[in-house]
């Protein structure tokens, strides 16, 4: 696991050194165990590694004695590189050590950019052929897009460069800020960016399962690749136990992350049902929580499931004064505005696994996408011929009709003229159910293509690196995807397979509670005296508003006053999505913050 970067501009310079110390600086605290960058005329790359895949070995950019001019980084991990190593050892391919990454030269000579399709795991790799006649680099994330990469084409002198993360992308020369204007509606109406795009024009995230390829002045071609297949493993739980186990085995500490939840427990159940059954030491686990007496708080589920599963479970407070210096650091991490309040929640969650000695956490992300576990999924079912704009509009943070109301006219107008994300999201949810998809199909494809990478991998990926941590997800493995797109619509709708998983495993107190998300307390926190008020209330000021153009500032003094009048949780997400960009907006104009600056 490790964090990446690098450059392709035919016919230019050598980068120069202190920019790609820049690029590398930015991304660092996600690869704290080794720096390497090589560069030449018109080419860079560089790896800041976090050692998990022997450690002693992997030295990056992997190179190969008998493959000189082909050079590769990875991000992530490699699950079948012993078998790839055997097959291509058979080739007559000899490796310096064993780490997961050392065969990418190889298998790319074997197959060329489609190197890509025989890898099983979460990756983003980079790789560049210098070799005379196929110059080119080549650029691949795995299937589900856990590990993301971020990239900026320049048409003027087509050169191209990537990074793990935006604001070590933005260090390189050449490549120039420029906010989305749509950017404000975008995080209302769909809560991040999705598909390609960023919430910066010029900087695009490389869809997952998909393969670029970048020759000489000449702008990425994007393909997405054929899903890694996996064989049937037999039921849900041996499914799900298959993957826990393999995911499990690490040559670093591993622990888990526990919510309370459903597909949290059932990792940590499995997890430590195996640490149990080897004789290792017992599973730690992880849960987060704020000190005081607020609503919501899922400590006492977290404690049922690791009495049940015999784990040593550490249960982390925050202090709520905290929140507005984890708030400006979650938005610097991202690069980009997510209107989840969960993000702050799973960065002291990180910090808390890392500060307790902790490498990697396996983590339940991405059940609900694929077993149906989410409100707005059985809302949809149960639905009429409106299905498709009441299904988008839950997933916003503000409804259509409120943000049109906080909206400038000039804002509304751009708005109606170029289309809103809901707009598209909707189109593509009836477009999907008119070409023959049933209706949990067509929202499951949607979820795990599209809403799964932008909205939650992107963001655990971020501030889990944040703090050198690598989250391993379970449920994101090939095996487990094909086995619950194969079930039959009952069985993935309200996860009635993963409860039938959980049954033995897990205490009826956590099977029967009703649905929570893991995240911050938000309504309470920005109640009259809360913790977040004066932050928000600072954020949305009239000033700041009549700045930016975009939202009517007394609409939005008038929301936070009937909120604190009578808090409701939709009136709380609105403002806090309003406050999440509007910070953004400011942290983006400084993102050339000085190097070393601390997580």
């Amino acid at each position: 696991m490790c964090r990446i970067l690098g450059s392709f501009a035919a016919g230019a310079d050598r980068p120069e050194p202190a920019q790609l110390a820049a690029v590398s600086a930015r991304q660092r605290h996600g690869g704290p165990d080794e720096h390497q960058v090589l560069s030449g005329p018109g080419w860079s790359l560089g790896c800041d590694r976090l050692a998990v895949t022997d450690p002693r070995g992997g030295q990056q950019p992997y190179r190969l004695p008998h493959l000189p001019g082909v050079l590769a980084v990875l991000n992530g991990e490699i699950y079948n590189h012993a078998e790839l190593r055997r097959t291509l050892a058979a080739r007559g391919h000899r490796f310096p050590d064993r780490c997961d990454g050392t065969l990418l030269p190889a298998l790319y000579a074997e197959y060329g950019p489609a190197f890509a399709e025989h890898l099983d795991g979460m990756f983003a790799v980079a790789l560049l052929d210098l070799r005379p006649g196929s110059t080119g680099l080549v650029l691949a994330v795995d299937d589900m897009g856990m590990k993301p990469l971020h990239l900026h084409h320049d048409p003027y002198d087509g050169s191209t460069r990537f990074a793990s993360e935006i604001p070590a992308l933005l260090a390189f020369e050449g490549v120039r800020i420029s906010p989305r204007e749509d950017a404000l509606d975008t995080v209302l109406a769909t809560r991040t960016s999705f598909s390609a795009h960023t919430a910066l024009d010029g900087v695009d995230v490389l869809p997952p399962g998909a393969t670029a390829v970048v020759r000489p002045g000449a702008a990425p071609v994007v393909r997405r690749r054929v899903p890694h297949r996996a064989a049937p493993l037999g039921d849900t739980q041996d499914v799900l136990r298959h993957e826990v186990r393999r995911l499990a085995r690490a040559e670093v500490p591993v622990c888990a992350v526990t919510s309370g939840g459903l597909d949290s427990g059932l990792v940590t159940a499995l997890a430590a049902e195996q640490a149990r059954e080897t004789d290792a030491p017992p599973l730690h686990t992880f849960h987060l929580t704020y000190r005081g007496r607020w609503p919501g708080s899922e400590a006492a589920h977290a404690r049922s499931v690791a009495r049940r599963g015999r784990t040593v479970h550490h249960e982390v407070a925050v202090d709520p004064d905290e929140l507005g210096s984890l708030l400006t650091r979650t938005v610097r991490h991202l690069g980009q505005p997510n209107a989840d309040p969960i993000t702050l929640s799973t960065y002291a969650l990180f910090r808390a696994v890392r500060q307790n000695g902790f490498t990697v956490a396996l983590a339940g992300d991405g059940a609900d996408e694929l077993f149906g576990g989410y409100d707005r999924m059985r809302a949809a079912l149960a639905a009429g011929p409106t299905w498709a704009a009441a299904y988008t509009d839950a997933l916003s943070a503000a409804p259509r009709l409120l943000r049109e109301h906080l909206y400038t006219a000039q804002y509304r107008a751009f708005i109606a003229d170029t289309g809103s994300a809901a707009d598209r999201i909707e189109q593509e949810l009836r477009s999907a159910e008119a070409a023959g998809a049933d209706r949990l199909t067509a929202i499951s494809a949607f979820e795990t293509r599209w809403r799964l990478p932008a909205y939650h991998l992107r963001r655990l990926d971020h501030l889990s690196m944040a703090w050198a941590v690598e989250a391993r997800l379970p449920f994101c493995q090939p095996s487990v995807v094909a086995h619950a797109r194969s079930l039959p619509v009952a069985a993935r709708t309200g996860k009635r397979a993963l409860y039938e998983a959980g049954r033995e495993l897990l205490p009826a107190s956590v099977l029967n509670r009703p649905k929570q998300p893991f995240t911050l307390p938000v309504e309470a926190m920005l109640a009259p005296g809360g913790p977040l008020l004066d932050l928000v209330r600072e954020l949305l000021s009239p000033a700041r508003l009549v700045l930016g153009g975009k939202i009517r500032a007394d609409r939005a003094a008038k929301l936070l006053a009937r909120h604190l009048e009578r808090p409701t949780p939709q009136a709380a997400l609105t403002l806090w999505s309003l406050a999440v960009h509007e910070l953004w907006t400011e942290v983006v104009q400084g993102m050339r913050i000085p190097v070393g600056c601390a997580a």
